[in-house]
């Protein structure tokens, strides 16, 4: 049995312990209930935009439908953009996201080429050392999210996919559910797909079969959906971002939490191993003084 000071040492460090993730549930909650707010913001807004430039693409007819970001070719290059958190300290959360990664990548057939495009420092430090063609322009966006640097981002990659240097890319994320839910998504980006007329059932002019509705646009379709379709895969790819943010936070803060119950158990083992080691102390103690008094009185 260890003796009371190693035994008291260890409770103290499990108590600064304890206190450090207590403090970081703490502040994780706190960026949580801000990272929600913003996701549950933008998430109505970028599905609706999403359907609505969907129905516009679908309704394009001849040379109008064949618009750079749209077409679509024989998959050669594949763009892979991840999304990780530049901390740990969050769980599985990280893990589980280069895990879908890898297996996307593997499960790629033979003559297609993948070039990872991580954003957050994780991804970055995991693939270091894979041999996979990386793309590091946009790995610290993730430090802190805004709309701008996100609709730069975009615009690099829409460039790079019209250029041909990819012909399809991917976002693999995290989408928030809850603090103790995320669902790990691979969401293809390029080239944007046009949603079925006969599937839109939001927006004016859908329901009792009406799918199929024609509307007079100003000044044009095409127009519109060239002006739209840059801002919609923006808004997507900053979606998916703050997706990520607020599941980063959300498994930060389980992962202590779950970490402070399990301070709490194992001070309440090495208290109780204490407080044997000074019972037993002091029972050695007094058998000794009782064993002197009897050689003594002999």
């Amino acid at each position: 049995m260890a003796n009371l000071k190693e035994v008291r040492v260890r409770i103290a460090s499990v108590v600064s312990t304890q206190q450090i993730t207590k403090a970081m549930k703490m502040v994780s909650a706190s960026k949580l209930r801000r990272a929600q707010g913003a996701i549950q913001q933008i998430r109505p807004y970028a599905e609706g935009l999403q359907n609505m430039v969907g129905r516009l693409v679908s309704g394009l007819e001849g040379s109008a439908a064949e618009m750079p970001l749209t077409s679509v070719r024989e998959i050669k290059r594949v763009g892979v953009v991840l999304l990780t958190s530049d901390k740990g300290l969050c769980g599985g959360f990280n893990s589980n996201l280069i895990k879908t990664a890898r297996r996307f990548i593997q499960d790629l057939p033979d003559d297609q080429q993948a070039t990872l495009i991580p954003v957050g420092r994780k991804g970055v430090d995991f693939f270091k050392r894979s041999g996979l063609p990386q793309d590091l322009r946009f790995k610290d966006l993730m430090l802190k999210i805004r709309y701008q640097a996100t609709a730069e981002m975009a615009a690099e990659l829409s460039k790079a996919f019209v250029q041909g240097e990819y012909d399809q890319v991917v976002v693999i994320y995290s989408e928030f559910k809850n603090p103790v839910v995320q669902y790990y998504r691979v969401m293809p980006w390029l080239p944007l797909q046009a949603e079925s007329p006969s599937a839109s059932t939001t927006g004016p002019g859908a329901g009792a079969g009406q799918g199929a509705a024609d509307y007079l646009y100003e000044p044009g379709r095409e127009e519109i959906v060239q002006d739209l379709l840059p801002f919609s895969l923006a808004i997507d790819l900053h979606k998916a971002m703050l997706d990520t943010q607020a599941s980063e936070h959300g498994a930060r803060m389980t992962a202590m939490d779950k970490a402070t119950e399990n301070a709490g158990d194992l001070l309440r083992e090495l208290r109780l191993q204490y407080n044997r080691a000074r019972q037993a102390a002091i029972t050695t103690e007094i058998t000794e003084i009782v064993g002197g008094a009897a050689a003594l009185a002999g």
